[in-house]
C-alpha cells in the first residue's frame, strides 16, 4: 500500500474515558432519529468485507458469527458487508440477486438480534461492480486475450488479411518497449494492470443499458433485504465501484448521465427513488459516497457538497461519508492478481495507517464530512450524517458531535479490534479498551483476500474449547469475549 513520503509515526491518543454517568449524560450515547426508526445512540460500525461467505455468495456460519460479534458490544447500528445485487459469480462475498439468498440472510439478521437484544438496528449494504479481471501472463495475453486489429496489423507492417496466429507470434517476438508503442492506452493497461470495465465503456451494450437496469437491480434487491428482516439498506454509491463511478468527475458519459454534476448524481437519485417506491417509507434507506476522490480529475468536496444537498433534499434517511479508493491510481498487482483500489494514495486517504504524513491518519475525512453537513443544513434538511475515519476515543467523538460536524459516529477498524468498545464506554470501563494501533494488518489481509482478522486478537487464547480458527489455524475468525463480571474495574 501506498505511504506518505513523510513517514511520521503516529500514536493513538483516546483521550479521558468517561464514567458510566457520564457516557450516560453524553451526546454519543443519546438517541438519534433516522428516517422512520430511532437509534438508541450515536455509534455506527461501517461495512466492512471479512471474506467468509461462499464462493456463490451465500451466509455460512463463519459469516453469523462474524456479525453476531459485533452485535454482542451493542453498537447502534451495524452495516453488513457489500452485497452484491446480480446474481453474478462474485467470489466469497455475500449476494442478494436472488430470493435462494433469502434463508441464510434471514438467519443472519436473527443472529444480530439475539446478540444485541434488540438494541443494535441492522442494515445491509447493497453494491454493484463491473468486470475486473486478473493480470494476465503476457504470453497468454497477446496469444489469447488481445483482439487483434488491423490497426495492429499495419503498426508491423502485415498486411490486413494477415492471419490472427502470425500478427499474435511476431507482437510476442518484439521487445517489451516496442510491444506498448503498438498497443492502445486501454490495450496496455489490460497487460499490464488487468481488463477492467467502465461506465464509460459506451461500446459494450450493458455498459450503455446501465441506467436502464440498474434501478430496478438495487429496487428488487431492497425488497429482498426487507424481506429478510433488515432495518434498511446502504447504496454503496462509493470507492471503485459502479454508482461512484457515474459520480465521478471522470465519468464524461454523453447519453445524459455524465459530464454536468447533475448529470453524474442522474443515475444515483433514480435508484434512490426506485428503492424507496419498491420498499416503503418505513424502511430506511441511505447511501455512503465519497467527500473526495482524491484522484488527479476526479470528484472534489465541491462535487460531494451539491451530491449530499442533493440527496438530502431526494428524501434519503443518512448520509456516510467516506474517500479515496479508486483504481485509477492503485498499484500494479503482480502478474496472477487483481488491481486493489486501495493500494494507492487514494486508498491510503480512505485507510491511512499510523504512518503518515503531518495530518495523521485520525479524522482525516472530518473536515469535508462537516462541510457536507453543513451545506445538508443550509439547504434546510435535517439529514443525519455518519463520519468515519480513525476515530476510536470517546472525547474525539464527543467533540465531534458537540461542534455538529457529524451527527453519528462511524467505528470501522477500532470497532474490529474491540467490538465490545461500546459496552465497555457506556459502562464507564473505557480504559479496558483494545485499541485499534492502526497498522493496516487488516487491510493486508483483505487485499488478499483472506479471512479478515485483528493482530491484537487472532493469536489470543486459540487453544480455548470452542475457538474457531482459520483454515490455517493460527488465527481467530472473531475477537475474544468480553465478560464484564470477571473484568477487574478500572
Amino acid at each position: 500500500m501506498w505511504r506518505p513520503p513523510e513517514r511520521i509515526r503516529h500514536q493513538v491518543r483516546p483521550g479521558r474515558w468517561p464514567t458510566a454517568d457520564e457516557a450516560a449524560a453524553s451526546r454519543l450515547f443519546s438517541p438519534l432519529r433516522l428516517g422512520p426508526l430511532e437509534l438508541r445512540h450515536r455509534t455506527w460500525v461501517p461495512a466492512m468485507v471479512p471474506w467468509r461467505a461462499t464462493e456463490d455468495g451465500h451466509v455460512t456460519d463463519a459469516v453469523i458469527d462474524w456479525y453476531r460479534r459485533f452485535a454482542a458490544g451493542r453498537p447502534a447500528a451495524l452495516v453488513v458487508e457489500a452485497t452484491g445485487i446480480r446474481d453474478i459469480p462474485s467470489g466469497p462475498l455475500l449476494r442478494i440477486g436472488d430470493d435462494r439468498f433469502l434463508p441464510g440472510l434471514e438467519s443472519l439478521v436473527r443472529a444480530v438480534r439475539r446478540a444485541s437484544g434488540g438494541e443494535t438496528r441492522l442494515f445491509i449494504q447493497l453494491i454493484d461492480f463491473l468486470t475486473i479481471r486478473r493480470r494476465p501472463d503476457p504470453e497468454k495475453f497477446f496469444r489469447r486475450y488481445l483482439t487483434i486489429t488491423r490497426r495492429h496489423r499495419q503498426a508491423l507492417g502485415m498486411p490486413d488479411d494477415a492471419p490472427e496466429a502470425a500478427v499474435r507470434t511476431r507482437l510476442l517476438a518484439l521487445s517489451d518497449t516496442a510491444r506498448r508503442e503498438i498497443l492502445d492506452a486501454r490495450e496496455r493497461e489490460s497487460l499490464e494492470r488487468g481488463y477492467r470495465e467502465r461506465v464509460t465503456d459506451m461500446h459494450l451494450p450493458h455498459i450503455a443499458d446501465l441506467p436502464q437496469a440498474l434501478p430496478e437491480l438495487f429496487a428488487t434487491a431492497a425488497v429482498r433485504a426487507r424481506k429478510a428482516g433488515f432495518d434498511g439498506v446502504e447504496l454503496h454509491y462509493a470507492h471503485a465501484y459502479t454508482m461512484a463511478s457515474f459520480l465521478s468527475a471522470l465519468n464524461d458519459r454523453p447519453d445524459g448521465y455524465g459530464g454536468t454534476r447533475e448529470n453524474r448524481v442522474r443515475l444515483p437519485l433514480e435508484v434512490y427513488r426506485a428503492v424507496r417506491a419498491a420498499t416503503g417509507d418505513d424502511f430506511v434507506v441511505g447511501c455512503r459516497f465519497l467527500a473526495e476522490e482524491c484522484i488527479p480529475g476526479g470528484s472534489t468536496l465541491a462535487d460531494a457538497v451539491a451530491f449530499g444537498a442533493a440527496f438530502a433534499a431526494a428524501g434519503m434517511d443518512f448520509l456516510s461519508l467516506s474517500r479515496g479508493g479508486k483504481f485509477e491510481d492503485a498499484a500494479q498487482p503482480r502478474v496472477g492478481e487483481a488491481a486493489y483500489p486501495y493500494t494507492g494514495p487514494s486508498g491510503y486517504e480512505c485507510m491511512p495507517s499510523f504512518i503518515s504524513d503531518a495530518q495523521g491518519p485520525f479524522g482525516r475525512n472530518l473536515e469535508p464530512a462537516a462541510r457536507v453537513r453543513a451545506a445538508v443544513r443550509e439547504a434546510g434538511h435535517e439529514t443525519p450524517v455518519v463520519v468515519t475515519g480513525g476515530i476510536h476515543g470517546f472525547a474525539q467523538a464527543e467533540a465531534i458531535l458537540a461542534a455538529g460536524r457529524a451527527d453519528i459516529i462511524g467505528f470501522a477498524r477500532q470497532a474490529l479490534a474491540d467490538p465490545d468498545w461500546f459496552r465497555k464506554v457506556r459502562a464507564g470501563r473505557g480504559a479496558e479498551v483494545r485499541l485499534c494501533t492502526y497498522s493496516n494488518y487488516c487491510e493486508a489481509l483483505d487485499q488478499k483476500h483472506k479471512e479478515v482478522t485483528c493482530k491484537l486478537w487472532d493469536r489470543v487464547g486459540l487453544d480455548a474449547p470452542g475457538v474457531k480458527k482459520t483454515a490455517d489455524g493460527k488465527r481467530r475468525l472473531t475477537a475474544p469475549a468480553w465478560d464484564e463480571k470477571d473484568t477487574v474495574r478500572a
